[in-house]
């Protein structure tokens, strides 16, 4: 009883601002302001980071990370989501042999698109790891993504639908708990595109919003006072600070939502940890980027060559080719007709959600 009515409190101090979720999901994939919701009847679900242990070397992270694994994996019953990057990899060495890993493979007929699978697969071999391949399609979206909106009381990123299935997957084979591999790049300094050059606040806020609302909304708010923590006296951003305190947030709790909802607990080790020594841009920008985790994957696989960094598979160019755009009456009409198959994903998912509240009658 008690938690229902501290719920009940804590809705009653939100602030219902349509136009302001929406033109803030469409910019950061994420409602940065905590008062604010889309509608009262369905807050938005919040990731927070919880205590973490700061690390000074590659040696320390090894150490940290390894304890973490361990600990998930006493009871036997933690399985590990295994990508073709190095973050995983490291993760995979430090499960017991036997141990399920299960990789993502997106499908789209007739086209070829990322696969991680055989990369994993190798990982998997030298690991002594079952590998599983849980395959994610267009159905699995549109099956799934209503279902994860309502949860998180927001569009949905559009990692999530796969995260969920493999989550399901999981649970069905057994398993209690799925370890990913997340928060290394925000951490560690990955995202090296952005990391690559010193942006002031106006080049970085072009650069980091996704679609700009005023482009796809007729009644649009942009809020960028977020980024003011991260700017120092002479207008440029602390961008590695701007990753691992907001845009590490808003990655977490994607992967938080769609383990909740398949009811699984959710291991991320890197995300309990913390640089405490300042990232070296330098190293970042001569091609070593997320130098630590570097460190720690050659020591674990000596002569093996770093691979080049993919994000998770997600076809939304495919998925998203022939959707004509939103019809709703909040969006312009052809505004989708230029953007990238990512961009149109979050367009998709923002319509999506606010036909999934209004048919359930929450707006």
């Amino acid at each position: 009883m008690k938690g229902e009515m501290e719920a009940a409190m804590d809705a009653s101090t939100l602030d219902a601002d349509l136009r302001y979720c929406a033109s803030s999901f469409l910019m950061y994939r994420t409602v940065p302001r905590k008062n604010k919701c889309f509608t009262k009847a369905l807050p938005i679900r919040r990731f927070e980071r919880g205590n973490v242990e700061t690390v000074m070397s590659s040696e320390d992270l090894e150490r940290a990370l390894s304890r973490q694994v361990q600990a998930a994996c006493a009871n036997g019953r933690a399985a590990l989501a295994l990508s073709g990057g190095i973050d995983s990899a490291v993760l995979a060495k430090m499960m017991p042999a036997g141990s399920v890993a299960y990789t993502f493979r997106c499908v789209v007929p007739g086209v070829e698109v990322v696969d991680e699978s055989s990369r994993a697969a190798l990982y998997a071999a030298e690991c002594g790891l079952e590998h599983r391949i849980v395959e994610i399609g267009w159905d699995d979206v549109e099956q799934f993504a209503p279902k994860l909106m309502m949860t998180k009381g927001a569009p949905i990123h559009s990692i999530e639908v796969q995260i969920y299935k493999a989550a399901l997957q999981a649970k069905a084979d057994g398993f209690d708990a799925l370890i990913f591999g997340e928060s290394a790049d925000c951490n560690y300094g990955g995202l090296s595109g952005v990391l690559s050059r010193d942006w002031t606040i106006g080049e970085y806020i072009d650069r980091y919003c996704f679609v700009l609302p005023y482009k796809v909304l007729k009644e649009w708010d942009m809020d960028v006072s977020h980024f003011e923590p991260f700017v120092d006296k002479n207008g440029y951003v602390d961008v590695h600070e701007h990753f691992r305190r907001f845009f590490f947030v808003e990655s977490m709790g994607s992967y938080e939502n769609a383990m909740t909802l398949a009811g699984l607990n959710f291991v991320a080790p890197y995300a309990n940890t913390w640089m405490g020594v300042p990232l070296d841009y330098g190293r970042v920008r001569a091609g070593e980027n997320k130098y630590l985790v570097r460190e720690i994957f050659n020591r674990l696989y000596p002569n093996w060559e770093v691979p080049v960094k993919t994000p998770m598979p997600r076809p939304t160019e495919e998925w998203l080719k022939s959707w004509d755009g939103p019809v709703r009456p909040e969006f312009w009409p052809h505004c989708t007709d230029r953007m990238t198959g990512d961009q149109k994903w979050l367009v998709w998912s923002l319509e999506k959600f606010l036909n999934t509240i209004e048919e359930a009658a929450l707006i």
